[in-house]
């Protein structure tokens, strides 16, 4: 990508607005949260939110996580299906997630409609999701479990796990997961090779 002349890879873009974004939360919280979080209640009158939720975090731990997740596996996956490809499967995945969640808020009774939703998880579980299709067999350890896995397992494994934890969308990793799925399968069947074993750390 290249902005005012630079080279930047759209990785480094994305960290650097996340971080500039958390910063202008902690001087304003209420300002970010009413403008950029997705609440499901307010999507007629904000429907920008189903984009720049992507960008608000929660804390620092959870930007920090979620940060250290896209620059590992997003520079991984970058290599495989290129730049372009990427930034598709980023904000498809991130808008699959906010969609699932909207759709889970009005359909179903234990999503709250007035929930207040942030992150970029649903891109995040759309490149897992992604890899695990096209890299399946690729050995992964994920913290805490000490035995390599293959990557579809890991992030089944993910998935299940984080869903257990409080006040976490599953809704929106599940609607991003799907969407990293379908990508994969589609841009596998226009003849891109889609398996070779690589072994890699993961942290989540």
């Amino acid at each position: 990508m290249r902005i005012a002349g630079t080279h930047m890879r759209f990785i480094d873009v994305i960290i650097i607005i996340n971080t500039l974004v958390f910063i202008l939360t902690l001087i304003d919280p209420f300002l970010v949260m009413t403008t950029l979080a997705l609440m499901p209640a307010q999507i007629l009158e904000k429907p920008w939110t189903i984009v720049t939720n992507m960008f608000v975090h929660g804390g620092f731990e959870h930007l920090f996580m979620n940060m250290l997740a896209l620059y590992f596996f997003g520079m991984y996956i970058e290599r495989i299906i290129d730049e372009k490809n990427l930034i598709m499967l980023y904000f498809i995945g991130g808008i699959a997630g906010s969609l699932f969640y909207i759709f889970f808020a009005f359909f179903s009774p234990f999503t709250p409609i007035n929930s207040v939703v942030v992150g970029a998880s649903g891109a995040l579980f759309a490149i897992g999701g992604a890899l695990a299709v096209l890299r399946p067999y690729m050995r992964v350890i994920i913290f805490p479990f000490p035995v390599p896995m293959p990557m579809w397992m890991a992030e089944v494994i993910i998935f299940l796990i984080v869903s257990l934890f409080p006040n976490v969308a599953w809704e929106g990793h599940l609607g991003g997961l799907i969407a990293g799925v379908l990508f994969a399968y589609r841009y596998g069947k226009k003849g891109r090779h889609w398996e070779t074993v690589y072994y890699t750390t993961r942290y989540y």
